[in-house]
């Protein structure tokens, strides 16, 4: 049987209430079959499972994990977990709260009803393991400046987490992950479109080629990529008409990413049937 360890140190900078912070962290080898719960929690408690195996169980699944997965228990939920009677295991733990505690969850996938992201058989295990362990051993310098490690430590944990998670949201098939694809698109453009952005630039900070991304992106959108990016331009243009009257129509046409005031007028003339400045007179007050 392995020796039994545990080890838990709290943030040396206490927090009762902030945007976002971690409490505390610790690693544990458990003895066979030891068990924790049933019990809830006023924090999220992310466990990561660095060997052996065992169960985590809520009030409507039991898991089964073993080495590299790992179970993030939200507040208020109800869970035990118990460790495997022949290969008890060994795993660290972080536990975190604040305000934006439940984005930070919701962003990397976690929900109450799916709380466990597995490691993918032969997947190397990555370094959720060693990020833990550098954050038990920040907090042990008592260092003030632990607090802000710590939480640089607890984002690249989340995102080893969301990694492993949108893996798990595209198996089987493909579509899923054309449909990701296309999200990660919009999302690009949406940052990126006051900005003189091209669909070349976009499909090589993807990894695509663009003759693939314009398939793709018209079949999920009805929309090529180049319409949906001068649209998206366009409607933004047309929301800074109506919200601020001080801007001239070329300082509009700028702050979209589109420098050419002309092709500006056509393109919104296009869209909307009427040009920028027509648009404008029809939306201000009549005195």
């Amino acid at each position: 049987m392995p020796e039994k360890t545990y080890q838990v140190a709290p943030n040396p900078i206490f927090h009762d209430e902030g945007t976002l912070y971690v409490l505390f962290t610790g690693e544990s080898q458990t003895p066979p079959s030891h068990r924790l719960g049933p019990k809830i929690y006023d924090y999220y408690l992310y466990h990561y499972i660095d060997s052996g195996q065992g169960q985590f169980i809520t009030e409507d699944h039991t898991y089964k994990l073993s080495a590299g997965d790992s179970f993030l228990i939200h507040p208020g939920q109800l869970v035990s977990y118990v460790s495997d009677r022949q290969q008890p295991w060994h795993y660290h733990w972080v536990a975190f709260a604040g305000e934006q505690a439940d984005a930070l969850a919701e962003q990397t996938g976690f929900h109450a009803g799916s709380p466990v992201a597995r490691s993918e058989q032969h997947e190397d295990p990555g370094p959720i393991g060693s990020y833990l362990q550098s954050m038990l051993q920040a907090f042990y310098t008592q260092k003030e400046s632990s607090d802000l490690a710590a939480l640089g430590y607890l984002h690249l944990i989340m995102a080893e987490a969301s990694e492993r998670l949108t893996r798990q949201a595209a198996l089987p098939g493909a579509e899923s992950i054309t449909r990701r694809t296309v999200k990660q698109m919009i999302h690009y453009m949406s940052s990126q479109y006051a900005h003189p952005v091209s669909i070349e630039d976009m499909c090589s900070s993807i990894g695509y080629n663009r003759a693939y991304m314009s398939r793709i992106f018209k079949k999920e959108t009805g929309m090529t990529p180049v319409t949906y990016l001068l649209k998206l331009r366009i409607d933004k243009a047309r929301q800074l008409l109506r919200e601020r009257p001080e801007l001239s129509t070329q300082q509009i046409a700028a702050s979209v990413g589109l420098t050419d005031a002309l092709y500006f007028s056509k393109q919104f003339r296009r869209f909307y049937g009427v040009s920028p400045s027509q648009y404008r007179a029809s939306i201000q007050p009549r005195m």
